[in-house]
Parts: structure tokens; sequence; C-alpha cells
């Protein structure tokens, strides 16, 4: 067993610090500023400022209105610097824009990652109207169209571990009502359901299957009834192009997969 002692001697403070900072940020919508950081990790001012300057020139968080913090895209960006995940968004953004021109609706590609979803993808519909969700939103396993496709098609123990870190406030939601529903999901091969965050919308969402036929992304699309045009598509062709481009994206991932 590896005692205290052993494990401190390979600390590294400074770079401590950093992820410290950094995961802060990550958990605040609003940003912070540099005495509110100070305060939340216990640390002198001082401590904090040098570090932030550092953060700042490096690029990987901001300065914005009021004085305050927040992060910005660089660790998505290099994130996506993975050959596996910038093949997957290359491959997949042309069927996007396509499904997109088709079905006069926006659509985003997610990914799991850590027990968490990240959008990795959008694409607006080609209208003035539109439902869209930005990319790099981290959103939740047990309440969206997305997180129902990763459980449904995951094996027990796969959901088991996506699960294990849920947060309190969100293991109400693990009713079975929802495993009934996850079952439903993967008999049919999509979920379609009224979005739990913003009213009028139905969020249409199918897999991503990889070389080996596991899921490794969603794609959904938050459906939106047109009023403006009596001749634009409904729900049922809408979640019948989504399909296509679903299975249209899991052919070329398994296409690209080198021998």
């Amino acid at each position: 067993m590896v005692v205290a002692d052993e494990l401190d001697k390979y600390r590294a403070p400074a770079l401590d610090k950093g992820l410290d900072i950094l995961e802060l940020l990550a958990a605040t919508e609003e940003g912070l500023s540099q005495a509110e950081i100070a305060k939340a990790l216990d640390r002198s001012p001082n401590e904090i400022y040098r570090m932030l300057d550092r953060l700042v020139r490096r690029d990987y968080v901001r300065r914005i209105y009021g004085d305050r913090y927040e992060l910005t895209l660089k660790l998505f960006e290099l994130a996506h610097a993975s050959p596996p995940i910038r093949r997957l968004v290359s491959q997949a953004l042309p069927v996007l824009r396509r499904f997109a021109r088709d079905s006069e609706q926006a659509c985003h590609l997610v990914i799991h990652d850590r027990n968490i979803l990240v959008v990795v993808a959008q694409v607006d519909s080609p209208g003035y109207w539109n439902v869209s969700i930005r990319v790099g939103s981290r959103i939740s396993l047990v309440n969206t169209g997305s997180g129902h496709v990763f459980l449904a098609f995951a094996s027990p123990e796969e959901r088991e571990l996506m699960l294990e870190d849920l947060e309190a406030s969100m293991r109400e939601h693990l009713t079975p009502a929802l495993q009934g529903r996850l079952a439903k999901v993967r008999e049919q091969g999509f979920e379609t359901m009224a979005s739990l965050q913003v009213s009028g919308v139905t969020n249409l969402s199918v897999p991503i299957f990889g070389p080996v036929g596991s899921v490794i992304a969603a794609l959904t699309c938050p459906y939106t009834e047109r009023l403006d045009r009596k001749n634009a598509p409904g729900t049922e062709t809408v979640l019948a192009l989504l399909v296509a481009a679903g299975r249209e994206i899991s052919q070329r991932q398994a296409a690209a997969e080198p021998a």
C-alpha cells in the first residue's frame, strides 16, 4: 500500500494550483473574480494572481467584464486534437449539414467522456429560427435524448460505470420507468422525447456506432414545429432523415477504421 508520504514526494504544487483553477472555472457559469477564486481554493490573492496571469497568457483563461475570469475553449480544442474525435467530427459534419438543410432543423453531435456528455459539433438550420446548443456544452445522461441513447445501448456493466458518479440531484430520474424507456429506445433504435430543458422542443436522438458495434456518439435534433411554413418537414420526416444520417456516419466510421 502506498502511504501518503510516498505520494506527496511526487507532488507538483504549481501544477496542482493551475489545475485547481481550471477545474473551478469549469464548474462556474458566470466566471469568478480573482478574490473569489482565492477564497474558493483557500489560496492567497498573490498566488492566484501569478497563476491566473500565466493561464491568461497561455490562452486557457480570459478576463471578462467586471474583472472576472472564465475558461476559453483551448482545452476543448486540445481534446479535439485527438485523432478519433477529430476523425469523427470531420466525417460527421458534411452529414450534419445535409441533414440540417433537408430537415430545416438544427442538430448536434454528442460524445461520452468520463461520465459526462459533451457536444462536439453543431449545425444550425438554414432558416432564421433555430434551437441549438453550443459546442463544448456538457449535458446530462439521464434527462436528455442523447443520454438515453448512450444508456440504452450500453451493457449493464457499462451503464453502471456511466452512472456511478451521477450527482445526487440527478438520481431521482433513475426510476423503473426510465429503465423501461431505455429498453424501448434500444428496441426501436432511437429516442424521441419532449425536452426537459426547453418548452416546445422535442429531442430526436439516434446512436452513432463505432467499428466494433459500440455507441461512440449520439446525434440529436432539437425539433421544433415550424408555423411559418406549411410544407416544412414534420416530425416523422425529420426522424427518418436523422436515422439515415446516423446510419451514414456510423458507416463512415467503420470504413475509416484502419485495418
